[in-house]
């Protein structure tokens, strides 16, 4: 199983040095994601101090742009890095999108179809196959002039990741993706009832198979090397898991272990502003079913169980811990285990 992590960084200026750190470690990628900073910038400055590390958006906001606009930003990051480039894309939610981004939300199934459909067009008249003819229900790219078209990528078009949640999104990354990224707030039995039938309808739509799709599954990991630290960790991670569980777009993962219930109240104290009290009502079983949670020397193990016959990596988080050599020795013996 392939280890990536998402890096953690809140000063892009230290894109230099943790990416490196990162390669060192051992990690097989790392990822930048959209927030506080743009996510290609970083990366664009990381792959001039890595070799081997593979470098990906998870995710940048595909709702927030164009297709030909993504097209240009994943070649020219194909190329700056050597070939090591991953575009993730994802859609975050609707006021985001609307009154962040001032772009248009509709259909974000469908729209996402379509956005990896025309950047695949695109990159397919850029590497001589093809003209440009892309008309669909949201984009239309018909004129590619010599001047504006930088022609075969030495190290081909990058791979197209896409994260989902709900079956629709899942769906799509089986039907048009070349790798899917889970989201952490699932267990292995939401994996297996609810991502696992929507990925394998998208594949059998696109008449492609399992092989055809590299499935990353981001996991939440709890581990400390005292006491303290350790119930510190649960702590930050039982508000996070709060967080998730009181939005109604994360209720599939709760209702199939019949927490239903802990969705509605956790909802309508998230309506009346009443965090704190949110997060007594994720129990320990909660927690460990979403979390990979134990001792430092058993969570390669308990990870290898987790995503066993389900995901080809996983990608480390855990939002507490931003030093990049905290899952050093996690990292090793993941990398053990897989010779």
């Amino acid at each position: 199983m392939k280890v990536y992590t998402t890096a953690p960084l809140e000063d892009p200026r230290k894109a230099r040095t943790i990416y490196r750190q990162l390669e060192d470690i051992g990690y097989d990628g790392a990822f930048s994601f959209e927030a506080k900073h743009d996510p290609f910038l970083t990366l664009a400055v990381a792959s001039e101090h890595t070799e081997k590390l593979q470098l990906g958006t998870a995710i940048a906001i595909a709702f927030a742009r164009n297709p030909m606009n993504l097209a240009n930003l994943g070649y020219d990051m194909q190329s700056i890095s050597g070939g090591r480039f991953i575009l993730g894309l994802g859609t975050q939610v609707r006021p985001h999108i609307e009154k962040r981004f001032s772009s248009t939300w509709s259909k974000p199934a469908a729209r996402m179809r379509e956005i990896v459909q025309a950047i695949r067009t695109i990159w397919d008249c850029w590497e001589g196959n093809s003209e440009l003819k892309f008309k669909g229900e949201f984009y239309t790219h018909s004129i590619m002039i010599p001047a504006f078209n930088p022609g075969p990528n030495p190290y081909g078009p990058p791979p197209i990741f896409t994260g989902g949640f709900g079956p629709l999104m899942t769906r799509v990354a089986g039907e048009v993706s070349d790798g899917f990224i889970a989201h952490p707030f699932n267990t292995r039995k939401s994996l297996l009832e609810n991502s696992m039938p929507a990925l394998k309808k998208g594949l059998e739509i696109s008449g492609r198979s399992r092989n055809d799709l590299h499935i990353m599954c981001s996991t939440l990991i709890i581990t400390a090397d005292t006491e303290e630290e350790f119930e510190a960790s649960k702590l930050a991670a039982r508000k996070q898991l709060a967080f998730y569980g009181s939005t109604p777009a994360y209720l599939p993962t709760l209702q199939c272990h019949g927490w239903e219930d802990v969705h509605k109240e956790l909802n309508t104290l998230s309506k009346q502003g009443r965090w704190d009290d949110m997060t007594g009502l994720i129990s320990d079983e909660i927690l460990q079913s979403i979390a990979v949670v134990g001792p430092r020397n058993e969570i390669a193990t308990l990870i290898t169980e987790r995503l066993d016959g389900i995901a080809d990596s996983v990608s480390l988080t855990h939002n507490r811990y931003p030093d990049p050599g905290y899952w050093a020795d996690t990292v090793q013996e993941l990398r053990r285990m897989r010779e």
